[in-house]
């Protein structure tokens, strides 16, 4: 019997009843810790970018690519935070004074940050 092109380029098949499955293992990937921009990213990919997932995915490079989106989102958030506190004015000396007014407009420029960064690089 001649040999396909999966056994020719070394692969292999495991037998299941009548069957012949191929045995198929993703490439091995470097375990990287993903936080919340990074799984927000998944579940976007997953739903609406189903190709680009598979791909990733398939290749071994998903969880790489995801701990990259996730590190550059937070630097982003970050860098929002303190560009719209030094705007706004928002120093430690209100807290101090007010903690409930710093409060509340900390929690007005993080919703802002996070909506910025949800479109520029999330959901993109």
């Amino acid at each position: 019997m001649t040999k396909t092109i999966f056994e020719e380029l070394g692969g292999k098949y495991e037998r299941q009843g009548d069957y012949l499955i191929p045995c198929i293992a993703l490439p091995a990937e470097k375990e990287q810790p993903i936080g919340t921009w990074g799984q927000r990213h998944l579940d976007y990919l997953k739903k609406y970018r189903k190709v680009t997932y598979i791909n990733l995915l398939t290749s071994g490079r998903l969880n790489a690519y995801l701990a990259d989106i996730d590190r550059q989102a937070q630097e982003r958030f970050e860098r929002l935070i303190e560009g719209m506190k030094q705007a706004q004015g928002i120093t430690e000396q209100l807290k101090v004074e007010n903690a409930l007014e710093w409060t509340g407009r900390m929690n007005n420029i993080r919703a802002c940050a996070r909506e910025i960064v949800g479109e520029e690089l999330i959901y993109a």
